[in-house]
């Protein structure tokens, strides 16, 4: 997606940023159950707003990336989701 490793902290903390924005991750285990729970109803582990939805989509699409649901419109604008390699979902959206 663009990001990269800004520091790591032993095996549990790391801070990644891109395009000047950072985000601070923490490890923790979470049951197959509730991920499949989780995906299948559609909750956001996080959600990100971004000013050119279909472009931000486009690139995505160009890679590797599991997309679980596909570019939508909705009454609030415009949104997607993926899920990553652990199985979190991450939502995209852009607002009218």
């Amino acid at each position: 997606m663009g990001f990269s490793l800004n520091f790591k902290y032993q095996d549990f903390y790391a801070g990644i940023n891109c395009n000047g924005h950072s985000i601070h991750l923490k490890t923790g285990s979470v049951p197959e159950s509730v991920r499949a729970f989780m995906r299948a109803n559609e909750h956001l582990n996080i959600t990100f707003g971004v000013l050119d939805i279909e472009e931000v989509y486009n690139e995505i699409c160009r890679k590797n990336i599991d997309v679980i649901q596909p570019l939508r419109k909705m009454p609030y604008g415009k949104e997607f989701y993926i899920s990553d390699p652990d199985g979190n979902i991450i939502g995209f959206f852009w607002s009218e």
